[in-house]
């Protein structure tokens, strides 16, 4: 019986994505949205590791901790400029900082990968080929988040959380998806 790894969920995502035509100019956008802590990191790498894509990390482009706004509409620019062929870029948060530090350069190619909270934003629904929503239960995604970032996170975590639910309502993320996978592993990928 067929497992929901990591592996076998990008295997899945890929086909789907290459069997559609293209939707960022002559490339593919791959979005893997779903709450923090479920898994979309791994899957994310596993999907820029089979295709040579650059991988954009949602967290990268959010304004802190209550910033989740920011990743969509970082990524409609990005996704602009590279449908119509362009180089894009999109603005890097530091975290340590808690600014933005510098501009991290796109260029057209034939993948590209986008993991984290918001990157489904329906915004960037015409430029995406497929989406993927990823998801654990509240318990397991706080216990994940709080093993790497430090009980001293706890706070900011239930707060993200909170927003984060807000943010997937507003936009439908996981009604929109192509596909979904659950982070455990545990049961197969679900093509929608």
């Amino acid at each position: 019986m067929a497992t929901g790894s990591p592996s076998e969920a990008a295997d899945l995502v890929l086909r789907l994505a290459a069997s559609r035509p293209p939707t960022l100019g002559p490339g593919r956008l791959v979005c893997v949205d779903g709450p923090a802590g479920s898994g979309k990191t791994t899957l994310g790498k596993a999907l820029a590791e089979r295709t040579g894509a650059q991988l954009v990390h949602g967290d990268d482009l959010m304004e802190g901790w209550r910033g989740l706004d920011a990743v969509g509409r970082q990524l409609v620019g990005l996704a602009e400029a590279l449908a119509a062929g362009r180089p894009g870029s999109y603005d890097h948060f530091d975290w340590q900082h808690h600014r933005y530090d510098r501009t991290v350069p796109v260029a057209p190619a034939p993948w590209l990968v986008v993991e984290g909270v918001g990157s489904g934003a329906a915004a960037l629904a015409a430029y995406t080929t497929v989406l993927v929503w990823v998801e654990v239960d509240d318990e397991l995604r706080l216990r994940r988040g709080l093993a790497r970032d430090g009980e001293a996170m706890r706070q900011h975590w239930l707060t993200f959380m909170a927003d984060e639910r807000a943010l997937f309502a507003r936009e439908r993320t996981r009604e929109r998806a192509d596909v979904v996978v659950d982070g455990t592993g545990s049961t197969p990928p679900v093509v929608r």
